[in-house]
């Protein structure tokens, strides 16, 4: 079974900086694309960051030029480095991937646990 596990949540200061990991592990051959969400009390979830395979990104426009979303394929590891933080950042954020479990079946979507992360003003 796959498993995604967010890690690097926590509460910090605005125009601070946190970065988030998540590890997918279990039964994988392959991860397509890995992204980023996060939801505010309140809120509808939104995109935060994808990143396909490839290394190519998109970054909702509420956190372009101040978040950066990159991978590590051999670690099945996404991140999320996130500076100059506001408290609007405020929300649990989920990481989310596109895997393939055997080389006989199409990929489905995944979802971790989420991590809170809390900014202060």
């Amino acid at each position: 079974q796959v498993q995604l596990v967010e890690s690097g949540g926590g509460l910090v200061q605005a125009g601070g900086s946190l970065r988030l990991s998540c590890a997918a592990s279990g039964s994988i051959f392959m991860i397509n694309a890995m992204g980023w969400y996060r939801q505010a009390p309140g809120t509808q979830r939104e995109l935060v960051a994808i990143i396909s395979s490839g290394g190519s990104t998109h970054y909702a426009n509420s956190v372009k030029g101040r978040f950066t979303i990159s991978r590590d394929n051999a670690k099945n590891t996404v991140y999320l480095q996130m500076s100059s933080l506001k408290p609007e950042d405020t929300a649990i954020y989920y990481c989310n991937a596109d895997i393939r479990r055997t080389v006989l079946t199409g990929s489905a979507n995944y979802w971790g646990r989420g991590t809170q992360v809390t900014v202060s003003s």
